[in-house]
């Protein structure tokens, strides 16, 4: 199965609309985890994604990560990924 993990913060705005986005996006065809990079209190995800949230990664199973997009949501880079398996 697809899933995407989104990267952002609480108080986000660019976060909420990427996360909208994406549930429009993707429908039935992901699942989508957030993780909010300040609550998980993990140094490496802050100095990693800090000035870049939101971040969206592409995960599929047995295959490494994708850096989709950040800031915005890239709807042909999504869909690309969801067209590839």
């Amino acid at each position: 199965m697809t899933r995407f993990v989104l990267y952002s913060r609480s108080y986000c705005h660019l976060c909420e609309d990427m996360h909208s986005a994406l549930m429009v996006l993707a429908g039935d065809q992901a699942a989508i985890d957030v993780v909010d990079i300040d609550a998980q209190g993990n140094e490496d995800l802050l100095a990693r994604y800090d000035e870049l949230v939101p971040v969206l990664i592409g995960r599929r199973l047995g295959q490494s990560d994708q850096q989709l997009c950040h800031y915005y949501l890239n709807e042909n880079t999504v869909r690309a990924f969801l067209s590839n398996p």
